[in-house]
C-alpha cells in the first residue's frame, strides 16, 4: 500500500491543512505537520484522536514521498506514524477509521521496502479487514484495501484485479471520493486500459482540482 493512503478528505478533516499539502505535494508543510503532530500525541499519548492525527500526518508525507520517489523518507514516515496508529486502535478498539490508518501505514512501507512485503502485507490487510467488520460501509476502507492490492503482487494475493472491484466499490459507497477514482485510473492503467484510465483520472480532477499528482497521472496516460 502506498501514498495511500489512499487518505484524504476523510482524515483530513481534523487539519484541511494537510490535504492542501498532499494535493500540492508540499513536503516541507507535510513534515512540519507531521512533527507538530508527532509532538502533540507524544504529550497526550491516552488520547486516541491525537494518536489518530499523529498516524495520519505521517501516512500523508509518507504518499506524497512515493509519488515523488523518495523511498527513504517514505519508509521512515511510514514507521514512525506505526507506532501512533496502534497505539489509537489500542485506546478505541471499536473505530473503524483507526484501522484503516493503521493499515494504510503498514502498506505504506511495503513499496519503499519490498523485504516487508511479507509481514507488512498481512498485517496491512488485517486491519483494514477489522476496519471493515467494524463498518461494513466505510468506502476508504475499500479504497485502502484496494491500494495495498495494487501494491502487493497477485502471487502473494494482491493484483490489479481485485484493487479495481474495491475502488469500484468505494467509488458505490461513496461517489465523491476523488482518491477512489485516482487509484481505479492508475490500476486501469496497469491493465492497458488507458481510454477508461484517462476518464477516472478527469473524474478524480473534477472533484478536487489541486490534485498535482492526478494531474500528472493524466498527463501521462495515453488517450488509446
Amino acid at each position: 500500500m502506498i501514498p495511500v493512503l489512499v487518505m484524504a478528505a476523510f482524515f483530513a478533516a481534523a487539519n484541511p491543512a494537510l490535504e492542501t499539502a498532499r494535493d500540492l505535494q508540499d513536503r516541507p508543510a507535510l513534515e512540519k505537520l507531521a512533527a507538530d503532530s508527532a509532538a502533540a500525541a507524544d504529550k497526550a499519548p491516552n488520547d486516541a484522536d491525537a494518536q489518530f492525527r499523529a498516524a495520519v500526518a505521517a501516512s500523508y508525507l509518507a504518499e506524497v514521498a512515493l509519488e515523488v520517489k523518495d523511498k527513504k523518507l517514505a519508509e521512515d514516515a511510514a514507521e514512525r506514524g506505526i507506532k501512533p496508529a496502534e497505539r489509537a486502535v489500542a485506546l478505541k478498539p471499536d473505530v473503524a477509521a483507526y484501522y484503516v490508518a493503521l493499515g494504510t501505514l503498514y502498506g505504506q512501507v511495503i513499496p519503499a521496502n519490498l523485504l516487508a512485503s511479507l509481514s507488512y502485507g498481512r498485517k496491512s490487510k488485517d486491519a483494514i479487514q477489522k476496519a471493515m467488520e467494524k463498518d461494513p460501509k466505510l468506502a476508504v476502507a475499500y479504497e485502502a484495501r484496494g491500494v495495498g492490492d495494487y501494491y502487493l503482487p497477485a502471487a502473494l494475493g494482491g493484483g490489479f484485479e481485485l484493487a479495481i472491484a474495491d475502488f469500484r466499490k468505494s467509488i458505490e459507497l461513496d461517489p465523491k471520493r476523488a482518491e477512489s477514482y485516482l487509484w481505479l485510473g492508475l490500476s486501469l492503467r496497469k491493465e492497458n486500459k488507458n481510454a477508461e484510465a484517462r476518464q477516472a483520472f478527469q473524474k478524480s480532477l473534477d472533484l478536487n482540482p489541486r490534485r498535482v499528482w492526478v494531474k500528472q497521472q493524466l498527463d501521462k496516460t495515453p488517450a488509446q
